[in-house]
């Protein structure tokens, strides 16, 4: 059974200094170094390798940390749906990235709570760091994200593919012919804020085509992708945003898309759990709830 001593190794992960991690605790710094010494006693091997005053985790301690922070998860879980488990009803708590969790979910989850009114669910929207942080802390049951992270540190399933596209204002001068990256860069780029999926996302393609952010001669940062794309609907710039969070203004021409010849970018959204959840099972079902009624919405039924 993991105990109050594991939690200070899980703090310790998180901050990197027996300092901090004893802040976060309210206990004492020494406090923090024999609850550490204790767990290497107990299983027998180093579960850090301090040098310089810098703390990194070893082979052993990265398999320690991936799995007490499922078990306080799966824990957390447990208590605060034991009710739902005994009875049955469907109750889940997750996040979504910005582009899913309000282009893709509402229509989903609205769907599902006509077909099954008894459900409960709770939707977090943030960025995928963020949306991480809170799965690794038991606070949130899965996620389904746009970005980029670590597959190796969680379990995850495709939940679909899709484009990701530049759009531009229907009046703009880019509007309706082929527009290479030398012109695009010339204009003004609205973007998302640092630590978004999207973001990541572009300045990946931008590096592939051996460009940076620094390229273009001016760059906004907003955090709401509505205002986003109602300044580039008013001409005041361009964007690159997946294709679903713009197909109704595509669809009654407020934005065009911009044709960039060989441009042509998908990217996954992932449904993402922590790794042999001893609710996988039970995620499965609820993934294989979201993944159908998603592919009915698509397929128009």
């Amino acid at each position: 059974m993991l105990d109050f001593r594991h939690k200070t190794f899980l703090a310790l992960c998180s901050c990197n200094s027996f300092t901090k991690a004893a802040e976060l605790l309210h206990i004492t710094q020494p406090a923090v170094s024999q609850h550490i010494k204790y767990l290497e006693e107990l299983y027998g091997c180093k579960l850090f390798d301090i040098a310089n005053r810098r703390i990194r985790l070893t082979h052993q301690g990265e398999l320690l940390k991936e799995f007490a922070t499922t078990v306080f998860s799966d824990s957390k879980h447990f208590r605060e749906n034991i009710q739902s488990v005994q009875t049955d009803t469907m109750q889940f708590s997750f996040g979504a990235t910005l582009s899913i969790g309000e282009y893709v979910m509402p229509e989903i989850l609205s769907r599902l709570l006509t077909k099954h009114p008894e459900m409960k669910i709770h939707m977090s929207v943030a960025n995928t760091q963020v949306l991480l942080e809170r799965l690794n802390s038991g606070e949130l049951d899965f996620i389904v994200v746009e970005g980029m992270f670590d597959k190796s540190g969680y379990d995850s399933i495709l939940f679909s593919l899709e484009r990701f596209i530049p759009v531009c204002s229907p009046k703009s001068e880019f509007a309706n012919r082929e527009v290479g990256f030398q012109e695009i860069i010339k204009s003004r780029l609205i973007l998302r804020e640092r630590g978004s999926g999207t973001r990541e996302i572009f300045e990946n393609i931008l590096q592939k085509n051996n460009y940076s952010l620094h390229a273009f001669e001016k760059l906004i940062e907003i955090g709401n992708m509505a205002a986003i794309k109602e300044m580039v609907s008013n001409g005041l710039g361009i964007t690159f945003l997946f294709e679903v969070a713009a197909k109704k203004e595509i669809k009654e021409g407020s934005l065009s898309v911009i044709n960039i010849p060989g441009f042509s970018e998908q990217r996954e959204f992932n449904f993402v759990l922590l790794k042999n959840s001893f609710f996988r099972e039970r995620y499965m079902i609820i993934y294989k709830l979201l993944k159908q009624t998603f592919n009915e919405i698509v397929n128009g039924y």
